[in-house]
């Protein structure tokens, strides 16, 4: 790993937690009615699935972690993703399918949406994850990263980054990660800003996001 991609300023970083508590905390607060229309379309849906959906990411410095989201594929969809690894559409340790067939009709509009990603707005709040920063990735996909790869988990993983204000589902793998240490070297609390209100756009129908 660079190490040089460690020097952050010690104001800087507390500056950033601030915003992330506060950003979180308001963000919940006005979303809640959103938050409780979607539990129960999804509970409609499928009355037996459960709304939430808990994964195992990878965060700073290799660190394991729960996130949440909610629930957009069918219950057994973990099950199911062998048999699909080999339709992937994008190279490297990701996985993604446009036409996934264990997404359900709800999920395929939270996800274009992307208010299936609102609940990690707990894991903001808890400190596994910051409001911008490089995407927390899967444990099976960080055992096939490179040294240069690994400088994703440098830095605190976040809900939104440059990654997803850039092309999101369009970007391969390799352009994924230059974008991330490009966050990485340059990041500061405008630059947060500015990707946080690219991001708004997202939410009203993004046609990069399934």
């Amino acid at each position: 790993m660079n190490k040089n991609l460690r020097n952050q300023s010690p104001r800087n970083l507390r500056l950033k937690r601030i915003i992330d508590i506060l950003g979180a905390s308001i963000g919940i607060i006005i979303l809640l009615g959103l938050f409780i229309i979607v539990s129960l379309a999804i509970k409609i849906e499928d009355p037996k699935g459960k709304i939430l959906f808990s994964q195992k990411r990878v965060g700073k410095n290799g660190k394991e972690f729960n996130m949440y989201k909610f629930r957009s594929m069918v219950t057994d969809a973990e099950a199911r993703l062998e048999k699909l690894l080999k339709h992937n559409e994008i190279e490297g340790a990701m996985f993604k399918m446009k036409d996934d067939p264990r997404i359900t009709a709800v999920g395929k509009f939270i996800r274009k949406t992307s208010i299936d990603e609102l609940p990690q707005l707990v894991n903001v709040l808890k400190g596994d994850m910051s409001l911008v920063g490089p995407r927390p990735p899967l444990p099976r996909e960080v055992k096939v990263y490179s040294e240069y790869d690994m400088q994703r988990l440098l830095v605190t993983p976040g809900c939104t980054g440059l990654w997803q204000v850039s092309g999101r589902s369009n970007i391969q793998f390799k352009e994924m990660v230059e974008l991330d240490i490009q966050y990485i070297k340059s990041q500061n609390i405008y630059l947060d800003i500015k990707i946080m209100l690219k991001t708004i756009k997202v939410l009203f129908g993004s046609n990069d996001a399934y």
